[in-house]
């Protein structure tokens, strides 16, 4: 094992957003599962993005208090716009960027740690990462110095006062933390091993997780008293994966793919028992699997897309013992959803992503899931 970033976080309490990692959510309440086994798509809608939106990630600490982040203008790589926006039990309202003149290009994904620290990541228009830190009252860009030109981030773990992203510096893994009472004040960054990181779960000072691949197999790394590790996994030829999530110290679930030399790809999921991965067989054979959540009680929820029902959104369910394929309504069969990731909070599965219709235009994406007879619609509207 090559042992990475050590004393970077150590000593610092670290928590993405409850239990796991930046699509997870504090305070969520533990699922009913008589219930759960029954979920259905509830209702669809939209964030009301400008044209051309899509979002990249969601977290949330209740109901009342979902973040969602993205992009509009998706096809403009000069002039597409970093979107930040809020779910308040309502509606959805735009929160803008104090202050920055370059702007924000694609967030890609978003931590909350509390009803006043929220934080969002991804590519800023001036070559940066862009670290972003706010609450409803409106978001200010966070100037990491130790960021170069061409630095890439991919995903975000939060708790008061404490932050880590995960993402590339050129063919090595990135990895950069603040903690303190800066609140992101005084970062430090460290590079890994070849390959590129997607998604972070930090459950504690000596305990974290991050997920990605290395351009042929997937990669995972853990945080440990150390430092940062490369951990071993299963041989699996053009794997990677995109997401994590934990529920504790003997449970997480990683999502990703392998490509096929066809061109094609099947889901990959892996299982973490307390002592190693293991890789796990759902359901559907074709799927490319984004996002994937918990309930911190043995329930998990992963959401992507299918290309055999490509105008539904898709969602996988998993109880500990068996998968189910959770499907969106079709609103027409000229379109493609993708939903990218996945949050479960207070009893809600919202899912938020894009729909790609014929004229090659897309709509930014929210999904509700839960038990039939469910009030559609309460965060989907």
């Amino acid at each position: 094992m090559c042992v990475l970033f050590v004393g970077l976080l150590a000593g610092s309490l670290l928590r993405a957003t409850s239990v796991a990692h930046a699509h997870a959510d504090p305070g969520r309440q533990k699922a009913d599962r008589k219930t759960a086994q029954q979920e259905v798509a509830q209702g669809a809608s939209s964030a009301r993005l400008q044209p051309d939106g899509s979002l990249s990630d969601v977290a949330g600490s209740s109901a009342h208090d979902i973040w969602a982040v993205g992009q509009q203008s998706v096809w403009d790589i000069w002039m597409n716009r970093g979107v930040i926006t809020h779910w308040n039990g309502t509606s959805w309202t735009e929160v803008g960027i104090r202050g920055d003149t370059t702007g924000a290009g694609h967030l890609r994904s978003v931590a909350v740690s509390s009803a006043n620290e929220v934080w969002a990541v991804g590519e800023g228009h001036d070559g940066l990462p862009y670290v972003a830190k706010g609450s409803r009252d409106g978001f200010d860009r966070v100037t990491v110095p130790q960021f170069r030109t061409g630095d890439w981030l991919g995903g975000v773990a939060a708790s008061t006062g404490r932050v880590v992203a995960v993402g590339s510096r050129g063919d090595r893994v990135l990895m950069a933390a603040s903690s303190g009472p800066a609140k992101g004040g005084t970062w430090t960054t460290a590079l890994g091993p070849e390959g590129v990181l997607y998604g972070v779960a930090v459950t504690g000072k000596s305990d974290g997780w991050a997920v990605g691949d290395t351009g042929d197999q997937p990669l995972i790394m853990r945080l440990s008293g150390t430092g940062w590790k490369s951990v071993h996994l299963p041989s699996i030829e053009g794997g990677y994966l995109r997401d994590i999530y934990v529920a504790d110290r003997k449970h997480a679930i990683a999502v990703g793919g392998v490509y096929r030399s066809s061109g094609k790809i099947v889901p990959l999921v892996l299982r973490w028992d307390g002592r190693r991965w293991i890789r796990s067989d759902p359901p559907a054979k074709q799927a490319e699997l984004y996002g994937v959540t918990g309930d911190g009680d043995g329930t998990y929820w992963v959401s992507g897309y299918d290309a055999g029902h490509a105008a539904e959104g898709f969602l996988l369910r998993y109880d500990g013992t068996k998968w189910t394929t959770v499907r969106g309504n079709a609103a027409s069969s000229d379109r493609t959803v993708r939903l990218q990731a996945v949050t479960h909070v207070a009893g809600l599965t919202l899912a938020v992503g894009h729909a790609l219709g014929a004229d090659d235009h897309y709509t930014d994406l929210v999904e509700r899931f839960g038990p039939p007879g469910g009030q559609r619609g309460n965060a989907a509207e």
